[in-house]
């Protein structure tokens, strides 16, 4: 199984390695930044939730006892 898959992506590769560089251009554009673009959010919604986790709420900060 492993082995199709890998002979698969070996030739999607050598044709994306020899194609025209516009070709290469857009597929980039259309493929590969929109999966930056996901995985940026992704990776901000997760810190988000940590930071969210780990800061103190705002009624924990006060040290002079007033509410």
């Amino acid at each position: 199984m492993f082995n199709g898959l890998a002979d698969w992506w070996d030739g999607v590769e050598l044709w994306l390695a020899q194609a025209w560089f516009p070709v290469q251009f857009v597929l980039v554009m259309v493929v590969v930044v929109p999966l930056c673009l996901a995985a940026a959010w992704v990776l901000d919604k997760l810190v988000g939730l940590f930071a969210r986790r780990l800061t103190p709420g705002r009624d924990d900060d006060r040290t002079d006892g007033s509410a």
